[in-house]
């Protein structure tokens, strides 16, 4: 009985395990995602190539994490709220790694040569970023805290979001239209909006599965989503 017990506490520690795995990884990201939009703004190239430096760092996360809900699922066979929370472990930890891709694009782009933002653009894309990062800070506090209400913040914000990337995407079409000498760098401009709002949709896919996690409702926030 008493060996049967600590197999249990074992297995109960692995799966903990796992979720502490997924939400570092995700504070990583949220970190990544920060750091890019400030290399960006203030034409930071050092700090861009310590965020695309530390995309791998992100990407051996999400290896451990595989292989962690993998050895748990052969091992234990589980059932009901802990196959969940393997199947979260995999679904969210792609979900981060792709956050942190795009931090890696919008640092990659940050190393342009030249002032990518004048004041105005400048101003349109920090809001866009703090939004995009904030969603993804909530998404996984609500991950760690087991919170529906939090998730479902973090859906509700979608709108916002698509506001703002609306607001701003329009601004910098104009941008492009008008640039003259700098067609190329307006463009990058609205990669990287695009970058952003794709956070910000990857934080709603996160609320998601904390939603399907603790209530065992799959649900869909808005339009289906594709690969991003």
């Amino acid at each position: 009985m008493q060996e049967i017990q600590k197999t249990r506490q074992e297995y109960i520690q692995a799966l903990a395990d796992v979720q502490g795995k997924v939400y570092q990884m995700g504070l990583r990201a949220e970190a990544a995602v920060q750091r890019a939009l400030q290399s960006l703004l203030e034409n930071d190239h050092a700090l861009a190539d310590r965020v695309m430096r530390e995309d791998d760092d992100i990407d051996d996360m999400i290896i451990d994490i595989e292989d962690d809900c993998i050895l748990l699922i052969a091992k234990q066979q589980p059932m009901a709220h802990d196959l969940r929370v393997i199947a979260t472990g995999f679904k969210i930890s792609t979900d981060i790694e792709r956050i942190g891709d795009h931090a890696f694009d919008i640092a990659r782009t940050a190393k342009s040569d030249g002032q990518l933002l004048d004041r105005e653009h400048a101003v349109l894309v920090k809001e866009l970023g703090d939004c995009a990062t904030l969603m993804v800070g909530k998404a996984m506090e609500a991950y760690r805290d087991a919170n529906v209400r939090l998730a479902d913040e973090v859906r509700h914000m979608d709108k916002r979001m698509d506001d703002i990337f609306q607001r701003t995407f329009y601004a910098l079409s104009h941008f492009v239209a008008d640039a003259g000498t700098r067609p190329e760098e307006a463009t990058k401009l609205l990669f990287i909006a695009r970058f952003l709002e794709r956070i910000g949709d990857h934080a709603v896919n996160i609320a998601e599965w904390v939603v399907y996690l603790e209530t065992a409702e799959r649900i869909r926030t808005r339009k289906a989503r594709y690969e991003k």
